[in-house]
This record gives C-alpha cells, structure tokens and sequence, in this order.
C-alpha cells in the first residue's frame, strides 16, 4: 500500500513537503476548512514550488465552500507549477460547512460540482448557473496562465453510498476519513461500481481509493490506551465527538460510553446540542493536537474504530486488510511531531 500524509495549511508547511517527498511518501494533501486552517491553495503553491515528485492534494474542497469556477482556476493553476501532480478531493462540505454553523451541500450539488471542475481543468467549456440565468463557461486564457494538458486527479469524500454513488457516475476515485472498516469499504466500491454500470460507464480500473487516519507504533510495553497514543489519535476522536455533540441524530447512534463523552464535551465547551451558536465552541482547534485535560475524551473504543494504534505487526495485519478491501493508499494526519510521524510511516509502509 502507498503512504501519503494530510496536513493544515501555515506557515512552513512546504517543509513538511519536502521531508515527505524525501522519505518517500506518494502524496501529501492539506485541508480546505477556511475558518479553522489556513488557505489549501496558498499553502499547495509554496509546496509546487520546493518540491519535484511528491503528489499534491486538496483534501477536500466543496460546491459549499467555492464556485466551480474559482475552485477549477485555483486546481489549474496549481498544475502550472506542479503539472501532473495535483490532486483534487471534493466532498458536500461536512465539516468545513458547519464550522460555519450551516449545514453540507447535498450529493446532487456536488455531482454538478464535481462535473464542472472535471470539465474545466480538462479545458473543455461547462454549464455555469447563477439563478435562473445559465452560461457555457471555459478558461480564456491558458498557456502560462493554468495547466488544463495535465490530469488532475479527482477524488470523492464518501462515507456511504450516495457519494459512493457521485464517484461512479463521474469515473473518480473515494476518499475517506478515519474509516478503517473492510466491509464498509467493500460497500463503497460496490455502490461506485452499481452507479458507474447504470451510468453506462465502464468501471475505471485506475482510480484509488484513499483513507486518512491516524498511526501510533506502540513502544515495548506501551498500554494502547497510553497518554502518548491518545494524544496521538486524539484529534480524530474529538473530530468525531464534535460532530456528534453537533447532530444529536447521530449522538443517539453511538453507544453509551461515547455518548457520555459528547455530553461531557458539550459541557466542558459550554455550550448545548441546539444552540445557534454552539458551531464558535465546538470547532476551534479542528484536527490540531488535544488539550492534556482532555485526553478522558478519547475513548478507547473511538481510538480503534478510527485510527490505528497497535505494534508493527499488528499494523501491518489491519493495513493488509485494508488494501485486501480495495485501499490505494493511507493518509495519516500527524499532530505531535509531524517529521517523526512521517518518518515512522514511511519506515512502515515504504
């Protein structure tokens, strides 16, 4: 299986690109959350420029966040500098919409979206709508300007089947965050293959499939519920407590441990499952490394279900099964020490 790294847009974040490319790893993608990180477009520039090989991933941008247009000039500008090697993911905006207190688009609109980007970075003209008025729209000017030779590679963010489904019909691969469960990937790929053939698509064989998680190699003896692995894997755990403590629907699905964990998240955070504003108390620090009194957050049945902790060879079992279920690649997002994480993966994988 191929290794490539998630990180936050800032300052020095070309550096991290050179370190993976050096070590190895395929690709290195970076968030588009624009009220919790920095800019993914701004920070993937700095990384076109320092590096030679590495894949470069927007990991995922939304219809919800931009316009086809701004979106698609961005991508294409993108692989002026870095030609070849830019990588799109787009999603309905879960978290980067209610970071902003609004909920996701829905998978029609990100199909459209979808459509339009491929068209555009293709060099091709597409339909752009604002109300009732509809254009044919396409680059103006290429050349130096933007690269629409190059493939981009585009990717869906999907945790069941509707999204599943938008990758089939628009021939892409998946992406998806702290799912590490075989059999719901094996779900993914049939409901990308079922709409690609009701599409009268032929199923592409060279899309890939990502996952983004969290990795923690055990020391000799370490417990795997240790201080060290919860702040390691914390910032995914309290990713998905903030959601649920957000969307009282899906609190209810959880059992009752980690329920009791999204209650005492809202209180520590002051705030409540209904108020308007609970969005300015939930998200700050979104993916950034755990607060110490907050490590009681970080179950340990959330720990397993979304990151991978464990000794090399319990490791390498889960992540021979994951390629088993029809993974491409694994994306780890490291907090604490991002170039020993690095290193740590590449050292496992490469």
């Amino acid at each position: 299986m191929r290794a490539g790294v998630v990180v936050t847009a800032h300052p020095g974040v070309e550096d991290l690109a050179v370190q993976a490319e050096e070590l190895g790893l395929h690709s290195l993608w970076i968030n588009d959350t624009p009220m919790v990180h920095g800019d993914p477009f701004v920070a993937l520039s700095l990384c076109a420029k320092a590096t030679r090989r590495i894949k470069l991933g927007v990991g995922v941008t939304s219809p919800a966040l931009r316009s086809a247009p701004a979106a698609a000039c961005g991508l294409a500008s993108l692989n002026a500098l870095a030609p070849g090697r830019i990588r799109c993911g787009v999603g309905t905006g879960n978290t980067a919409r209610r970071t902003l207190g609004m909920p996701p688009t829905t998978a029609a609109t990100l199909e459209r979206f979808t459509a339009a980007l491929q068209d555009l970075c293709a060099g091709r003209s597409t339909e752009y709508r604002e109300g009732d008025r509809v254009r044919d729209i396409r680059f103006l000017h290429t050349g130096a300007h933007v690269n629409t030779t190059d493939p981009i590679e585009f990717v869906v963010a999907a945790l069941g089947p509707k999204a599943a489904a938008v990758a089939g019909r628009r021939s892409t691969g998946l992406i998806s965050f702290g799912l590490l469960d075989p059999t719901a990937w094996r779900a993914l790929h049939h409901a990308r293959r079922h709409a690609a053939q009701e599409a009268h698509r032929v199923p592409d064989s060279h899309v890939d499939s990502y996952v983004v998680t969290a990795l923690h190699l055990l020391d000799e003896n370490e417990d795997p519920h240790s201080d060290t692995a919860r702040d390691a894997t914390g910032h995914l755990v309290l990713s998905l407590l903030a959601f649920a403590a957000d969307i009282p629907a899906f609190a209810e699905q959880l059992g009752p441990e980690e329920r009791e964990a999204v209650r005492r998240l809202l209180d520590r955070r002051g705030t409540t499952a209904t108020a308007p504003d609970r969005h300015t108390k939930l998200y700050p620090n979104y993916l950034g490394r755990i607060a110490p009194q907050d490590r009681d957050l970080v179950v340990p049945s959330l720990m397993n279900t979304l990151a991978l902790v464990g000794t090399r060879d319990d490791l390498l079992a889960r992540i021979t099964t994951l390629e088993r279920a029809g993974i491409d690649e694994l994306l780890i997002q490291p907090v604490i020490d991002p170039p020993t994480e690095m290193a740590q993966l590449a050292k496992l994988l490469t």
